[in-house]
């Protein structure tokens, strides 16, 4: 039987005498799309920060795919793009790419590049420029790009759809039809119940720190009695 991609168990983790996740619990199955949602300040990021070792935990562990997150070689699988994308500003968009991919002692092939950014609506000829010249959105597709491009298991996007207009979010959402079509898994973060909702298996809510329902959209609409998932959130974080 295989390890579930991502399992916390009693995490803990405190800033000074702020107690930021407390004794939290959640596994997330191979080849599972999965949301995290929550307030401002509900620990979402820092739930990813810990599970990347940024920052250490105060208390409980994180596996990936059954290896402790500590391990070099545990995260190797995994693709992460931030809430705050920003890459360096001298380098070109392709600098950028080859510079990721490299990192991972993985080849820059400009074939994949272009079919990559065509499904996220960048065009190629961007990569010429450096991306101080890139807007928001642009900027966020070269960081969606880099994550694809390096062809993981499993996809870590803290609120990928920041700054992508219409479009680029239809394209994106059709590329990670085919990631899961391709037995991927996806754990993301969302203020966007709509998204969440259209795209996951199941999610989270995460609410001072403590999850407060994990399940299918539509199980959570059911479990709190409303036609929404919108109402369905009120009610449980309030």
């Amino acid at each position: 039987m295989q390890p579930p991609a991502l399992r916390f168990q009693h995490v803990t983790k405190r800033y000074g005498a702020t107690q930021v996740l407390r004794d939290l619990d959640l596994e997330i199955g191979n080849g599972e799309f999965f949301g995290l949602v929550g307030m401002n300040g509900a620990g979402k990021t820092t739930l990813i920060k810990c599970l990347l070792d940024f920052c250490a935990l105060d208390g409980g562990g994180i596996d990936i795919f059954g290896a402790s997150h500590r391990l070099t070689e545990a995260r190797a699988s995994l693709a992460f793009l931030p809430e705050r994308f920003m890459p360096p500003y001298y380098l070109t968009g392709q600098d950028f790419l080859k510079y990721m991919l490299k990192l991972q002692s993985l080849p820059y092939d400009p074939q994949d590049a272009a079919k990559t950014l065509n499904a996220l609506d960048l065009d190629f000829s961007a990569l010429t420029r450096p991306v101080r010249a890139y807007s928001k959105g642009m900027t966020q597709k070269l960081g969606l790009a880099a994550c694809f491009l390096a062809n993981k298991s499993l996809y870590v996007l803290d609120e990928p759809m920041s700054g992508l207009d219409p479009k680029a979010r239809a394209l994106l959402k059709a590329h990670l039809q085919e990631l899961r079509t391709a037995g991927r898994t996806l754990f993301f973060s969302s203020h966007a119940l709509a998204d969440v909702e259209e795209i996951c298996d199941r999610m989270a809510i995460l609410h001072d720190g403590k999850i407060r329902f994990v399940g299918s959209p539509a199980e959570c609409c059911r479990q709190y009695g409303t036609h929404t998932l919108e109402q369905a959130y009120l009610k449980c974080i309030g």
